[in-house]
């Protein structure tokens, strides 16, 4: 499956960095036709993870030492949004893609980031482009959920509460409309509810079916729900996974060393053998002087 950022980049309708264009191993939609909640195709909310070269990943291979004089900057992340593209029936789509370097990818989920989470648990029809990286990584992905999530999901629906009490998008014409009829913004209606079922079918059974909810999103959507609905679901559901967070059986906290060893394992998927790179974290203290000296000899040359 051809990567959507190479198509766009040789189209000329992007210009990311130059390794980005080859190195993006993982694309999937994301937004509401991840949920299931829309019949509209023409706009993708895209985002994926990369391979950064060596030197970003271990900036003493270029004679880097973290800390101490002019620091160069590392690649984390890289997005474009409007991207329009017509397609061979004469449709236009529009994207916003969003490409993460594979460690800051990692670092967010093992966080359990509500949106970085999303897309690893996106259905297989979403995903655009996935190598076999990207399959490992799927493959793993409940390996990055832990009881913390309760905490990041309820603040970001807690977020989308806030915005509904403030009308913040009434400077949207569209969305100012949806108000005035319905007494509040449907769509951050929506995400408030979609949040915290995402964060019951984490603590009750360590996995995420982004889909099985649609049908109650689709009617929120529809403005079938009062705005009291919203809210008196929103404390419901606080007050029940207040109690389920107590027995989970997840990890309090995120398995570091485990989700380590998979980004290791990946990395080496990609770039081969890493012990040249490590040696200073997997063997002897000297042998990684030895080699930041002769790195730094060489680039100072």
């Amino acid at each position: 499956m051809a990567s959507l950022v190479e198509r766009l980049t040789k189209a000329g309708k992007i210009s990311p960095p130059s390794f980005v264009k080859g190195a993006t191993v993982y694309e999937t939609i994301m937004g509401s036709q991840a949920y299931g909640v829309t019949s509209n195709d023409s706009d993708w909310d895209v985002y994926g993870f990369c391979m950064p070269d060596l030197g970003t990943l271990f900036p003493h291979t270029r004679g880097e030492i973290l800390g101490f004089g002019e620091q160069k900057q590392r690649f984390e992340q890289w997005q474009q949004h409007h991207i329009n593209e017509t397609h061979g029936s004469g449709n236009e789509r529009s994207y916003d893609i969003q490409i993460f370097s594979i460690v800051k990818y990692f670092h967010l989920c093992m966080k359990n980031n509500p949106n970085m989470v999303d897309s690893l648990f996106t259905p297989n029809r979403c995903v655009v482009h996935s190598s076999n990286v990207a399959e490992m990584v799927r493959g793993r992905r409940r390996d990055f959920l832990h009881k913390g999530a309760w905490h990041t999901f309820k603040g970001y629906a807690y977020a989308q509460m806030h915005k509904i009490d403030l009308k913040t998008n009434s400077t949207n014409p569209a969305r100012a409309e949806l108000i005035a009829k319905h007494g509040y913004d449907l769509k951050f209606a929506y995400h408030v509810v979609r949040l915290m079922d995402e964060a019951e079918q984490i603590l009750v059974e360590g996995d995420i079916d982004l889909e099985r909810n649609r049908e109650q999103l689709k009617s929120i959507r529809r403005g079938e729900w009062t705005l009291q609905q919203i809210k008196d679901y929103f404390a419901l559901k606080e007050r029940t996974l207040a109690e389920v967070y107590t027995t989970c059986k997840l990890p309090h906290k995120p398995d570091e060393p485990k989700i380590k060893a998979l980004l290791i394992d990946c990395l080496e998927q990609h770039y081969g053998s890493l012990s040249r790179v490590t040696s200073g974290q997997i063997g002897s203290e000297n042998t990684l002087l030895g080699d930041l000296r002769e790195l730094v000899e060489r680039h100072s040359r």
